[in-house]
């Protein structure tokens, strides 16, 4: 994992399971997830990365939060019926796939957009566009629920880190993932969390 990124939604869920387990930090930056000891571990040097008890190594954000759920059911994690899950499945994978990997990543990781400088703030302002309109989606169908379902999902985890990030970094949060927001900061696991990697929660 590496504070303050999309793993911290994964650590999160780890805490509400209320289980042992370790976290290993990835500085990015440094280049932790280039090195040959990590690359072994996850060929693809992303995070986050689980190891279970048996060796074996899940990556991507979507099958390990999914695993987890499967796997310790008495968390509830996932809705009970069809209907549900696959909503949460749902707007996890837009959360991911479209706000974090189209929107923040051109914000966050421009030079992979572009080679030109000149074009980076062409670049970002595509982003954040991204994020924007992605945000006021989700804010659409969070509707009247405080969580993408009735209660706390894997989804919320991913909705979480997203609306983390637009808090960093300036975005006017819409009035349902403004509330979707602070409600997950009121939740001990998420105040535990983000104060183990280095955030002050008020």
């Amino acid at each position: 994992m590496t504070p303050g990124s999309c793993s911290t939604g994964i650590h999160i869920l780890l805490q509400e399971l209320d289980i042992l387990f370790e976290c290993y930090p990835v500085n990015l930056l440094a280049g932790d997830h280039q090195q040959p000891e990590f690359l072994k571990m996850n060929p693809k040097a992303t995070i986050p990365v689980l190891v279970r008890d048996d060796g074996s190594v899940l990556t991507e954000f979507q099958a390990i939060a999914w695993w987890l759920a499967r796997q310790y059911p008495q968390s509830k994690l996932l809705p009970d019926n069809a209907e549900e899950e696959v909503k949460v499945l749902e707007v996890m994978s837009y959360v991911i796939g479209t706000i974090h990997m189209q929107g923040f990543a051109r914000i966050f990781t421009t030079d992979k957009f572009t080679p030109n400088v000149s074009d980076h703030d062409w670049v970002k302002q595509q982003g954040r566009a991204i994020v924007n309109a992605g945000l006021a989606y989700i804010d659409g169908m969070l509707s009247g629920n405080v969580y993408v379902t009735d209660a706390f999902s894997i989804a919320d985890a991913a909705l979480f880190y997203v609306e983390f990030w637009a808090d960093k970094t300036d975005f006017k949060l819409p009035e349902a993932c403004m509330r979707h927001y602070h409600k997950m900061l009121d939740r001990p696991a998420v105040r535990q969390i983000l104060a183990e990697e280095g955030y002050t929660v008020v």
